[in-house]
């Protein structure tokens, strides 16, 4: 039996400073529609962000929905963008929201770099 199973990756940080890292890379993806970060970021950041887009509360477009994406995500545009822009632009699709695609090796550390974007 394998009991305690790591669910998700502590990428080296205490969960305060995990949590808040996600945070930014979220609102970062939906700022800028991409990001170039290491892979094992990104695969934990990628359901992070499609819970945000697919969430019925962000689709819901109601007060609660509003006061959940402004505890999660930093920027105000960010908010916005996800309750006018992306519920629009994925009303059709209930999951499947970002692509990782791989980068190659960084240079310093060999860590695996990857680009995670939002799918048009």
């Amino acid at each position: 039996m394998r009991h305690r199973i790591k669910k998700t990756a502590k990428l080296g940080r205490k969960s305060d400073h995990r949590q808040l890292l996600l945070r930014n890379l979220a609102t970062s993806i939906i700022l800028s529609g991409k990001i170039k970060t290491t892979e094992t970021k990104a695969s934990t950041l990628q359901p992070f962000v499609d819970n945000l887009i697919a969430n019925t509360k962000s689709k819901a477009n109601d007060r609660e929905a509003i006061r959940y994406l402004k505890s999660v995500l930093l920027d105000e545009k960010a908010q916005k963008i996800v309750l006018q822009d992306l519920k629009k632009k994925y009303a059709d699709r209930s999951s499947g929201f970002t692509r990782i695609t791989p980068l190659g090796v960084r240079a310093g550390d060999g860590a695996k770099k990857v680009l995670i974007e939002l799918i048009s």
